[in-house]
């Protein structure tokens, strides 16, 4: 059974041999490949080699687009600075002042390199493996995509101090989103993930107020695309997993902050599954063998065999690689339980 059908069929409920293996790689990825992280994030080539590498040799049963959340911040004009070997820093903000916004329209994909890069780089992806491995695409999910265009704290505060502003730039925001996903899955993305980690910050009721809303309707638009969506808000979720779940995601991921899983795997319909959610610094980067094994079963068992096998964030570019291999070892050990 190929990767991508693993995952499908995993996700739609039809047998297979054992769970889906989606790790996130980033920086780690552009480490073992020997690729400075500048040209990870920059060139998308080195970025697909350096993935399907590490997919193949890691045996995991997907390939994305993530390196860096600011694809869309720069596209907006907020202001960047790219080291040659380390993330991306932000030297200037679009949005200093609330009244900034009245300034703001939605981006086309067309109009920006980064935007048209990440789409030339789903098709190289669907050109190289799109018969046989599962494609993730990326946005930002709205609330991310303000606070890379404004300071976080800032953009906290403007929900409380001018709700409506902010409910203006997030419709924007879901907007240019929308026809980032749809040029994403037209180049051959078997799903969308959506980034929104800043949402583990705010509370339940802000969460419901301005964010779930447009998620949901960003699911729904890639849905009727006929691709999938994966909804990544790491962090500390448990007061926010029900909605997050209601989104209809049909992958949503869980961090190691949230604890067991088995206190909300009943909460997931079918063709809805949770990924995680193994610690990537305690368990896949500082453990052993032994500890990794024993978390990857303890996921298995939270989730009754319905869990993705993954950390809920990514995985730390100093992991060895052989916590890597031992990573991979456990995942496919899975089988024995399908069998």
């Amino acid at each position: 059974m190929n990767s991508l059908h693993r995952t499908h069929d995993f996700i739609n409920g039809s047998t297979v041999d054992r769970p889906p293996f989606h790790p996130i790689l980033m920086r780690l990825a552009a480490k073992y490949a020997a690729v400075k992280y500048k040209d990870f994030c920059l060139n998308y080539k080195k970025k697909c080699e350096a993935n399907i590498r590490c997919s193949t040799d890691f045996s995991y049963d997907w390939v994305n687009v993530m390196s860096d959340p600011y694809a869309e911040a720069s596209a907006y004009g907020t202001k960047l600075f790219y080291p040659e070997d380390n993330l991306p820093q932000v030297t200037e903000y679009l949005i200093k002042e609330i009244s900034d916004i009245d300034h703001l329209s939605v981006i086309r994909v067309n109009d920006h390199d980064r935007l048209k890069a990440r789409v030339e780089e789903i098709r190289e992806f669907h050109r190289l493996v799109g018969r046989t491995q599962f494609i993730c695409g990326w946005v930002e999910g709205p609330l991310a995509a303000y606070c890379d265009i404004r300071d976080l704290s800032a953009a906290c505060m403007d929900m409380y101090e001018h709700p409506e502003k902010v409910k203006l730039v997030l419709n924007i925001m879901a907007e240019s989103a929308a026809g980032f996903i749809t040029a994403q899955v037209k180049a051959g993305a078997h799903c969308i993930g959506i980034g929104d980690a800043v949402c583990s910050l705010i509370s339940p009721e802000l969460y419901q107020e301005f964010v779930f809303p447009l998620e949901k309707a960003l699911i729904e638009h890639t849905h009727s695309l006929n691709a999938m969506v994966k909804l990544h808000i790491c962090g500390n979720t448990s007061a926010i997993l029900p909605d997050m779940i209601n989104t209809g995601a049909d992958i949503v991921d869980i961090d190691h902050l949230v604890g067991s899983m088995s206190n909300f795997i009943n909460l997931f319909p079918e063709k809805q599954v949770p990924s995680g959610n193994s610690d990537p610094v305690t368990v896949i980067r500082d453990g052993n063998k032994e500890s990794i094994k024993e978390s990857v079963l303890q996921c298995f068992k939270a989730t009754n065999g319905r869990g993705i096998v993954s950390a809920g964030c990514e995985i730390p570019p100093d992991t060895e690689f052989g916590n890597m291999t031992a990573y991979r070892d456990a995942a496919h050990g899975l089988k024995k339980y399908f069998i």
